[in-house]
């Protein structure tokens, strides 16, 4: 058993959660821009209602990315400064593997692929693949940045999902991937709640870093900044 708060800001949601022995809390804020702010109050206010302090927890989770830049460094800092301060290991976790987790939390029968999407900005996206496999979540497509264009799925007779932001390019894609999708949602994102989940036997294992190894991945080196006309 394990008392595990996680965070994710990697999206214009923000969400916390906390496993606390097996028994998971979870709050969501759609607050574009505002993550910064809204935070640490969500953070209070969940621990708050459970009656803990961060120095009774086992450990703290965080999405890593990949996701909004800004996003991921708020995320990444609030951890720090909260592993930093109490002595915590941190459990990095993927958005993309997140959304796959939850996804199949849902189904009765887990089954079938699912492709991640995540808008990327700059005409690309985000993506990974992830299938069901001994009730885990197993990577079938490594997590990339690529032009819609490019997600190179190989297309089968297993149910196919498509879940993300990333579906607002849906013309783009390939002809392939769309026509042997069964169910797509642009609406599906990461969440705080999965994360806290899938960290606990990520804790088990030892699959934890120290607060200054807490780090967001980009997939993406460099951001491309527009000039304005005039300036």
């Amino acid at each position: 058993m394990a008392k595990i708060l996680a965070l994710d800001t990697s999206s214009d949601a923000c969400s916390v959660a906390l496993w606390n022995d097996g028994e998971l809390t979870e709050l969501l804020e759609a607050t574009p821009r505002a993550h910064a702010k809204r935070c640490l109050p969500m953070i209070d206010s969940l621990l708050g209602d459970s009656g803990l302090r961060v120095g009774q927890l086992d450990a703290l989770a965080f999405g890593r990315g990949p996701g909004s830049f800004t996003g991921l460094r708020i995320a990444a800092g609030i951890v720090q400064g909260l592993a930093f301060g109490s002595d915590l290991p941190v459990i990095p976790v993927s958005t993309l593997q997140a959304m796959a987790f939850a996804w199949f939390k849902r189904q009765e029968s887990p089954a079938g692929q699912v492709v991640c999407l995540l808008d990327a900005r700059m005409n690309e996206v985000y993506w990974a693949g992830y299938e069901h496999s001994s009730g885990s979540v197993k990577e079938v497509y490594a997590e990339q940045v690529a032009p819609p264009e490019m997600v190179d799925v190989q297309v089968s007779e297993q149910e196919l999902a498509i879940l993300g932001s990333g579906l607002v390019y849906l013309e783009r894609l390939p002809a392939a991937l769309i026509e042997s999708s069964s169910i797509q949602e642009p609406e599906w994102g990461p969440r705080a709640a999965a994360m806290a989940e899938m960290s606990v036997s990520m804790f088990e294992m030892g699959r934890t870093v120290s607060a200054i190894e807490a780090q967001p991945i980009y997939l993406r080196d460099e951001v491309a900044w527009k000039k304005l006309p005039g300036r």
